[in-house]
C-alpha cells in the first residue's frame, strides 16, 4: 500500500484477534482495544473448530499449536438417550483433504493463542478499555477510549460481539433475538472411550453431547428450552446440569459425576442475529458476532467469525482505496455463506421445538457443508 494506514479493532475475540495478525502482517498499524482486562483468556468451556475454521488458523499461522492443544476427529455419532449408539457419520473436511474434519479444544487455551499471535505482530493492545465513536467523515474515524484518551483511524472494525454498542453506535439496530434454547456447558475430564462428538436426541433435552478437547478433556452440553434466567441461580448451575445429564447413558454417567462445581458450568440462551443491508456506516464496520450469531447447532460460529476477518483483511489489504464500495462488496461476500448458516443453524433448533420427525437434517447438512468447503 503506497499511504501508512491505520486500524482499530474493537475487541479481542476470535474476529478482532484473527483482523489484528492479518493486518499487521500486512504492515498496517493497528490498535486493538479489549473490554475485558483478562482478555477473555479464562472465559467458557470448549470449541468446536471444523476444517473451514482450521483452514484460516492455518492462514494466521497458530494451526500448529492449535493440532497440539486439541483433538482431531472426522466423525459424529447419534446415539439413543441410553447411550446406544445409533449411526456414525464421517465428516467432510471443510477445510481440504490436509486438515482434519474437526478438532474440539478448550476455548481458554484458543484464545490464548490468539493472544499469543496478536502480541507477536506488534499491535498497540489496550485491554480493560472501550472505545466510543466521536464521529467520521470520509478520510477517518475519530474515537474516545474510556481512559480519556482520543485517537483517529483510517477505519474502525467493530468485533465487540453480538451485544456490540458500536453497532448501536453507528445506527445500525439490529439485536439479537432468543430463539427459544437454551445451553448448559461444562469442561470434564474425558473418558478414553470418547474419541469423537456423540449427540443424543430425546430424553429430558433436545441435545445431550460432549466433544473430546485433549488428551484428558472435553467439554459436555445438554440442550433445553430457555429459562427465565433469573429462575436459574448460578449457585445451581452445577445441580441443574447434573439432573439433565443423569437420564442419558453410555459415557454420560462418568461425566455427569465430575459436574459438581457451579462456577465451571456456563448456562447461555441461543440468540440469532443477521445484519442485513450493509456492515458497515462509513469508516466504521463490524465483523464475527457483531454482524451476525446463531445457535451452535452447526458449530460455526467461530469459523464464520474468522472468516469474515479473512475475507475482510484480504480485500483491505489488496487496495489503497478504503470507501463505501470496498466495505460494501465485504458485506456482499460474506452475507452470501453467512445468511444460509444462521438460517440453517436456526431451522435445526426450530425443528426439535416443534417436535418435528421427519426433518430432512442430511438435504439440510449436505448441500451447507458442501458449500463452506469452497474458499470464502
Amino acid at each position: 500500500m503506497s499511504n501508512a494506514r491505520t486500524v482499530l479493532v474493537i475487541g479481542g475475540g476470535a474476529a478482532g484477534s484473527a483482523t489484528t495478525v492479518l493486518l499487521r502482517r500486512a504492515g498496517i498499524a493497528v490498535d486493538l482495544v479489549e473490554a475485558r482486562d483478562d482478555w477473555n483468556a479464562t472465559a467458557g468451556s470448549g470449541i468446536t473448530l471444523q476444517g473451514n475454521a482450521l483452514r484460516v488458523l492455518r492462514e494466521l499461522g497458530v494451526w500448529e499449536q492449535v493440532e497440539e492443544s486439541g483433538f482431531g476427529f472426522g466423525s459424529v455419532g447419534i446415539t439413543a438417550p441410553d447411550g446406544t449408539v445409533l449411526h456414525v457419520a464421517r465428516d467432510l473436511r471443510t477445510g481440504g483433504d490436509d486438515l482434519p474434519a474437526t478438532v474440539g479444544m478448550q476455548r481458554p487455551r484458543l484464545q490464548r493463542i490468539l493472544i499469543d499471535a496478536v502480541r507477536a505482530g506488534g499491535a498497540t493492545v489496550r485491554l480493560g478499555t472501550t472505545a466510543e465513536i466521536l464521529g467520521q467523515d470520509a478520510d477517518g474515524v475519530s474515537v474516545r477510549f474510556s481512559d480519556g484518551d482520543e485517537g483517529r483511524y483510517d477505519l474502525v472494525v467493530a468485533a465487540d460481539g453480538v451485544g456490540s454498542s458500536t453497532r448501536a453506535a453507528i445506527g445500525i439496530t439490529d439485536e439479537p433475538e432468543p430463539t427459544g434454547m437454551a445451553i448448559w456447558r461444562v469442561t470434564a475430564p474425558r473418558p478414553a472411550g470418547v474419541t469423537r462428538t456423540d449427540l443424543a436426541y430425546g430424553g429430558p433435552a433436545y441435545i445431550a453431547g460432549y466433544c473430546p478437547t485433549g488428551d484428558a478433556t472435553l467439554y459436555a452440553y445438554v440442550v433445553e428450552a430457555n429459562r427465565d434466567r433469573a429462575s436459574v441461580p448460578p449457585e445451581t448451575y452445577a445441580e441443574e446440569m447434573r439432573r439433565l445429564a443423569s437420564a442419558y447413558g453410555g459415557h454420560w454417567p462418568e461425566i455427569t459425576a465430575s459436574v459438581t462445581d457451579p462456577a465451571k458450568v456456563n448456562y447461555t440462551w441461543f440468540d440469532r442475529l443477521l445484519v442485513e443491508g450493509s456492515w458497515h456506516r462509513g469508516r466504521v464496520v463490524l465483523a464475527g458476532d457483531a454482524a451476525h450469531c446463531c445457535p451452535p447447532t452447526l458449530a460455526q460460529g467461530a469459523a464464520l467469525s474468522l472468516e469474515d476477518a479473512w475475507v475482510l483483511s484480504q480485500m483491505l489489504t489488496a487496495t489503497d482505496t478504503w470507501d463505501d464500495a470496498l466495505l460494501q462488496a465485504y458485506y456482499e461476500r460474506r452475507i452470501a455463506r453467512v445468511r444460509p448458516v444462521v438460517e440453517a443453524s436456526v431451522r435445526i433448533g426450530q425443528w426439535q421445538l416443534d417436535g418435528v420427525r421427519d426433518a430432512d437434517l442430511p438435504g439440510l447438512m449436505g448441500p451447507l457443508m458442501t458449500m463452506l468447503r469452497e474458499l470464502p
